[in-house]
């Protein structure tokens, strides 16, 4: 492995890893010395890659921090802990700030041993002291300094408290002499060594009696009978909060009871299109219809959502701060067992919620290959945060904001993961292996609103520059090709554009679950696998477009919170509902699929992955159109693209079945 230093080596003058257990503090103390906003969380994982960035100039000229993913042990057994190793014992960085919990001291030591055997210059960093002193827990310094041999600083990253001090004594011990206390030791030797440090420094105040708040509350939230309904109403307050209440109310105004209007940033964002559409009065209408209404528009009809997700995002970084994900974990690991995974799942799983990039690169952190891609490939069938636009649209289009369409969606994308579990653990054989989960409970504390504020902006932050850089070129893109016929001549109508000639064929394989050939549909589909927001982007730039389209007596009029994207969509609910669903299950952005390609690491994994991923999103589509048709209006279900569609998803069905079948025969031969 080889970090690229090229934009920093000009400057760089001192490389300094800061190596830890998961969950130590590390990645808190990373953001402290840089300024950087890097997520941070009170639970294991968060850190899956390394980050590097230059120190604030208050700690120094040229000094280069690298966050190193979170590691027990030298020794690796997950990916993420092999890039640590890696790291330390090929880079050389000049330095080592080792990050100890010192709530938890026996189980970092471990650690901190192994990297004294490495030789290279190190400083411990006793982290979290203050939480050791509400415990009445006391830690000698100098001593536990001399048993180790190197230098030991006390400090608290949360508050960036004792820093400057740190990475003063870092500095000093750059091209020292570094000697482990007890070289080559073997695992049991160094736990004897260690409990015997522990023993000598530390003097813990210990009630074995008293029941704490924190065994109070985990007696209910990881109690088997209650922690999944609880983890259910935490999850659909959250996306009650920001889908129906405050996210809605920050997007739409709200009007008080004396007459006084705040108003939303729909409003704000369809003055500004309104202002912008005067100063082309005098333009070419087709200028005025690129630029006004196709661009600015379809870019203006995404960010419209942004109050949405970054209420979700806040919601889910408070969560994550407060120590209640890893409870989560404990409570669903039963029931992922079941179906081939484990409680170290939940997390990607979570974090997808948020953005399926990161969540897919945090399944690194399952040991077992077979549980960490199966993750990988399932974890995109949680909704992310991009495809809020694409729900909150239809859900207002046809379903008149209802709440139960974000919370179906949601819901049928958990029972998805489980599906799909269940499949893969099939195909596989999973049925005869058996994998054990352990992960760090942290202590519950009161979440911090500064971080997640900075998390919820950050990942924000990343939603605006998409859409004023992928999202605006894709619409560019699309509003030049529906503008022109394949001859390069002005499109009297755009039935008769590039883009609909493109999309066409398309259109005839959506017709199963959407029941007419609508081009406008299928090239908002294409688009959507370059960024899921594009979905609603192509929507507004197809239907408001050259013709400004407008029918009363149409199915629905599309509304998006950004601005009216005031197109005709003549599907039925049905077919709407079917619609968003492939949208929301079939194989996610491209950025996912490439996080995706890069975990699994398996040429016949992942193709595998993207078959499953794209048979699920037909099979469920073509299951609600048809059923749903059936109830509501049997009339207008035709025939044929019934007939076809079931034989596409029966073949499907059939190839699942036949390799479980096969793989169960050769199972039951491994068996003794």
């Amino acid at each position: 492995m080889q970090l690229a230093y090229a934009n920093l080596g000009k400057v760089t003058k001192m490389k300094i890893a800061l190596a830890g257990n998961p969950n130590s503090g590390k990645t808190t103390m990373f953001n402290a010395l840089t300024g950087k906003n890097e997520t941070v969380g009170n639970w294991a994982g968060v850190t899956v890659d390394i980050k590097q960035s230059l120190m604030k100039k208050a700690f120094g000229e040229g000094i280069l921090a690298i966050d190193l993913p979170g590691a027990y042990s030298i020794s690796p057994f997950t990916s993420e802990e092999s890039i640590t190793s890696e790291f330390v014992t090929k880079e050389n960085p000049d330095a080592i700030i080792n990050i100890v919990d010192a709530t938890n001291l026996s189980r970092s030591l471990f650690f901190t041993t192994q990297l004294l055997e490495l030789g290279i210059p190190m400083v411990v960093a006793l982290n979290k002291t203050d939480i050791n002193r509400k415990k009445e827990t006391e830690i000698d310094l100098k001593k536990l300094s001399e048993l180790l041999g190197c230098e030991v600083v006390e400090t608290i990253s949360t508050k960036k408290s004792g820093l400057k001090s740190l990475v003063a004594k870092a500095k000093s011990v750059v091209g020292k002499e570094q000697k482990a206390p007890c070289p080559n030791l073997s695992d049991t030797e160094r736990f004897e060594f260690v409990n015997a440090v522990v023993e000598a420094v530390e003097t813990r105040k210990v009630l074995t009696k008293d029941v704490s708040l924190s065994d109070k509350l985990d007696a209910v939230l990881t109690n088997k009978w209650l922690g999944i309904p609880i983890f259910a109403v935490v999850m659909l307050l959250v996306f009650q909060i920001s889908q129906t209440w405050l996210g809605t109310w920050i997007a739409e105004g709200y009007e008080f009871e004396n007459g006084v209007v705040v108003p939303g940033l729909v409003t704000l964002l369809e003055a500004f299109q309104a202002w912008v559409g005067g100063l082309f009065a005098n333009a070419h209408p087709l200028l005025t219809a690129l630029l006004v209404d196709g661009v600015l528009g379809g870019v203006i009809a995404v960010v419209g959502f942004l109050p949405l997700v970054m209420v979700m995002y806040f919601l889910i970084a408070l969560l994550e701060d407060c120590g209640y994900m890893s409870r989560v974990a404990v409570v669903l690991d039963p029931i992922f067992k079941k179906v081939g995974l484990s409680g170290r799942s939940v997390i990607p799983f979570v974090m997808t919620i948020g953005c399926a990039v990161p969540g897919i690169m945090a399944s690194r952190t399952i040991r077992n290959e077979r549980e960490r891609r199966a993750t990988a490939m399932l974890a995109p069938f949680m909704p992310c945060g991009a495809k809020i636009p694409v729900i909150s649209l239809f859900a207002g289009a046809f379903f008149d904001n209802a709440g139960w369409v974000s919370g179906l969606v949601y819901l049928l994308g958990i029972a998805l993961i489980f599906l799909g579990a269940l499949v893969v653990k099939g195909v596989t054989g999973g049925f005869a292996k058996k994998s054990y989960f352990i992960i760090e409970m942290p202590d519950y504390k009161l979440p911090s609103l500064a971080n997640a504020f900075r998390t919820m902006c950050q990942r924000g932050w990343s939603y605006v520059v998409k859409a004023s850089t992928i999202i605006m070129l894709c619409n560019t893109a699309v509003q030049i090709m529906q503008s022109f016929t394949p001859t390069l001549a002005v499109a009297n109508s755009a039935n008769e554009s590039i883009l609909a000639v493109i999309a066409t064929p398309i259109a005839y394989l959506l017709v199963p679950f959407v029941g007419v050939v609508s081009w406008q549909l299928a090239a908002a589909t294409v688009t959507g696998f370059i960024a899921k927001e594009n979905v609603v982007g192509t929507l507004a730039v197809c239907f408001v477009g050259l013709e400004n389209l407008i029918n009363a007596d149409a199915t629905g009029i599309v509304e998006g919170a950004g601005s009216e994207v005031a197109g005709i969509i003549a599907i039925s609910k049905v077919a709407a509902l079917a619609y968003l669903m492939f949208n929301l299950y079939a194989p996610p952005c491209f950025a996912a699929i490439g996080a995706m390609r890069a975990e699994i690491k398996s040429t016949k994994w992942f193709v595998a992955g993207l078959g499953l991923q794209l048979g699920v999103g037909f099979t469920v589509s073509y299951l609600v159109y048809t059923f749903g048709t059936l109830i509501v209006s049997p009339e207008k279900l035709a025939v044929l693209p019934a007939v076809l569609g079931g034989v596409a998803v029966a073949v499907f069905l059939a190839v699942i079945i036949a390799l479980s079948i096969k793989n169960g025969k050769r199972v039951q031969i491994w068996k003794p």
